[in-house]
């Protein structure tokens, strides 16, 4: 896979989350066994999803930049957000927060952030 296509696919799992967070957190977190009762808690889910749209933007903006300083600092702050992400949402999952659906998110954070993006920062940097 090339850095290209990575962002692509980056973008579009983004898009898909993080619209469903904006527009219907509710039935989005209930896909989760998540139940948001509090107001509170949809306006958080919904700048989660906010956060996952900019996340999703800059990856499809970023899929035809040529190497530079810039696009490796986008791809070492997804890796380090990837990383994060797999460490909060494996916690989840071992605590029991969500259902079994939510090991597809640590998957998502482990292989496609981590492992992927970790995979351009470290072993072939120079790879579009």
């Amino acid at each position: 896979m090339k850095l290209k296509q990575l962002f692509v696919v980056h973008s579009f799992v983004a898009l898909f989350h993080g619209g469903g967070f904006v527009l219907a957190p509710e039935l989005f977190m209930s896909l989760y066994g998540i139940s948001l009762a509090d107001p509170a808690a949809v306006f958080v889910a919904r700048l989660f999803g906010a956060a996952l749209l900019i996340y999703c933007f800059v990856a499809w903006f970023a899929r035809d930049a040529e190497d530079s300083a810039a696009r490796r600092a986008i791809v070492l702050g997804f890796f380090l957000s990837g990383i994060i992400g797999f460490i909060v949402a494996l916690q989840g999952q071992l605590t029991g927060v969500t259902n079994s659906l939510g090991w597809l998110v640590v998957g998502l954070y482990l292989v496609l952030i981590g492992v992927g993006y970790g995979y351009f920062h470290f072993v072939k940097p120079d790879t579009t």
